[in-house]
C-alpha cells in the first residue's frame, strides 16, 4: 500500500486500535491464485513483538493451499468518509479521508491446541458485553472440538506493516474546520467518527 508521507503513520498504538476496533477483515494470498476471505483477526502481543492468528473454514480454497511460511497480506480498514472538494475555500479535488493498517506476513498453522486457545479468546472477546454471555467453556469440549473439525487456524507473524491516517492534514485552517462541520452534519455514525479523529489529530500535532 502507498501512503504519501503526511499521512503515514508509524504508531504503534493507532495500529492496535484500528485492528481491535475493524477485526473483520480481509486474509489476503497469491499461491496458486489471488484469493480473499473475510475473517476474524485478534492481535496478540509476545516477547518478539506481535502477532495476528485468525481462523477459516476448512473448505476455503486458502485452506487448501497455505502452508507455514506461506506469505499473506491482511487488510484492515478502519473509519473512512467521503470528503467533497465543495467545502473547500479555493476549487480542488474530492477525496477520501480513512485510516488503514495492512500487515504482511509469514503464514505458520495452528496446532488444535493453539486453535482451541484462539476461539476461547475470540468468543469472550465478542460474548462478555452479552447480556447472557455464551464462552467456550459453557459449550462442553465435545461440542467444541466437533466443530473445530472444520476450522483452519493460522497466525502470521509479521514482516511489514503500513499504518495510513488521511485525515486532511495537507489542507488549510478554513478547509480543515469546513470539512469537520459538513461530517458533524451528516446521519452517518462513520463520517461523524472521522470528524471526530481529525480533531483528536490535529490537537496531539
Amino acid at each position: 500500500m502507498f501512503i504519501p508521507k503526511i499521512y503515514k503513520s508509524q504508531d504503534q498504538e493507532l495500529m492496535k486500535k484500528i485492528i481491535s476496533e475493524n477485526a473483520f477483515a480481509l486474509l489476503i494470498s497469491d499461491k496458486e491464485k489471488l484469493s480473499a476471505t473475510h475473517s476474524m483477526f485478534l492481535l496478540n502481543e509476545d516477547n518478539d513483538g506481535f502477532y495476528l492468528e485468525t481462523h477459516i473454514s476448512k473448505a476455503n480454497f486458502q485452506a487448501k493451499v497455505l502452508k507455514d511460511d506461506d506469505e499473506v497480506l491482511c487488510d484492515f480498514l478502519g473509519a473512512h468518509s467521503y470528503i467533497s472538494s465543495s467545502w473547500y475555500e479555493k476549487t480542488n479535488v474530492s477525496t477520501w479521508n480513512y485510516e488503514a493498517v495492512q500487515i504482511r506476513g509469514k503464514v505458520k498453522l495452528m496446532s488444535d491446541d493453539e486453535l482451541y486457545k484462539h476461539l476461547t479468546k475470540l468468543t469472550f472477546k465478542y460474548e462478555k458485553t452479552q447480556k447472557c454471555p455464551m464462552f467456550v467453556e459453557n459449550m462442553g469440549d465435545e461440542m467444541v472440538r466437533k466443530e473445530m473439525k472444520g476450522a483452519f487456524g493460522i497466525n502470521i507473524i509479521p514482516t511489514e506493516i503500513f499504518i495510513a491516517n488521511k485525515l486532511s492534514q495537507n489542507r488549510n485552517e478554513f478547509d480543515f474546520e469546513n470539512i469537520i462541520l459538513n461530517l458533524e452534519q451528516s446521519d452517518s455514525a462513520n463520517e461523524k467518527k472521522v470528524a471526530e479523529l481529525m480533531k483528536k489529530n490535529r490537537s496531539s500535532l
